[in-house]
């Protein structure tokens, strides 16, 4: 027979689950819709497209410079 201050190893595997499904819920709830997540893309395609084209300019600077 088990008190209320002894707790047995179902009751402590059930406490880690519940906590488990309480911490999904909980970054489920903290993600960015999909709309975010399809702007944030598209904002990172173009900055990745914009530095590319920077870093060429810069390449192409550097190569003209006198040695």
């Amino acid at each position: 027979m088990t008190t209320d201050a002894q707790e047995t190893p179902l009751d402590a595997a059930l406490d880690r689950i519940e906590q488990a499904i309480a911490r999904l819920e909980a970054a489920v709830a903290a993600a960015p819709a999909p709309a975010e997540v399809a702007e944030l893309r598209s904002r990172h395609r173009k900055l990745k497209e914009r530095v590319s084209q920077e870093i060429q300019q810069l390449d192409l600077l550097l190569a003209n410079l006198p040695q």
